[in-house]
């Protein structure tokens, strides 16, 4: 299974929140409109308190959650930036999230569509 969207348009990434703006024609600003900045924020808190991490570790563990299950041979993230392409390579190791940080996120399972 090859996934993409890995980081959700930026949401996991621990930059987002209720105060992000995006620029003109950037589609985020509908996808994370009304409350979903809010939202967003507030549940990667509650992730990287569970975790243990800081939010600016988000990228890394989102990386690792999803080739952690055994049918996802591949993870597609986007990429902004040099610096984005740079940690995104480092996490490139096939190495998933550990069992014990897995059991941490389970419970932040969150069914919603922003592309509505």
């Amino acid at each position: 299974m090859i996934v993409r969207v890995a980081l959700d348009e930026g949401g996991l990434t621990g930059r987002i929140t209720p105060e992000t703006t995006f620029p003109e024609g950037d589609f985020r600003a509908s996808y994370f409109a009304g409350d979903r900045k809010k939202e967003v924020y507030e549940r990667v808190q509650r992730i990287a308190s569970d975790l243990g991490i800081g939010p600016e570790e988000m990228p890394e563990a989102a990386l690792r959650y999803v080739p952690s299950h055994p049918a996802v041979s591949t993870v597609i993230p986007g990429m902004r930036t040099v610096r984005n392409v740079e940690r995104n390579m480092a996490v490139g190791d096939g190495k998933g999230l550990p069992a014990d940080k897995i059991a941490k996120v389970k419970p932040h399972r969150w069914v919603r569509n922003f592309y509505r």
